[in-house]
């Protein structure tokens, strides 16, 4: 008899991360790393969100549904991590 096995993949992250690649208040060559630290697992989208009022002041995480802001990187970070699954 033959049987398969039908776990799924835990690589794969439920979380739905991205941020903006023209923010003004950060960057996404340090966000990225910080962002992966949270949840290794994440695929991290970059792209601008349409979200040019507050990305212009703060800077943000859209985070499973949520825009996360913040006056820093690491605030918003530390705001985003209650909204992981």
């Amino acid at each position: 008899m033959e049987t398969t096995d039908t776990r799924q993949s835990v690589s794969a992250s439920p979380n739905d991360i991205r941020i903006c690649d023209k923010c003004k208040h950060m960057r996404v060559k340090t966000m990225l790393p910080k962002l992966k630290k949270l949840d290794p697992n994440a695929d991290v989208k970059v792209a601008c969100k349409s979200y040019c009022g507050p990305c212009s002041r703060y800077a943000f995480i859209f985070i499973n549904g949520r825009y996360v802001t913040a006056p820093t990187e690491d605030e918003a970070i530390e705001k985003a991590r209650k909204y992981l699954k």
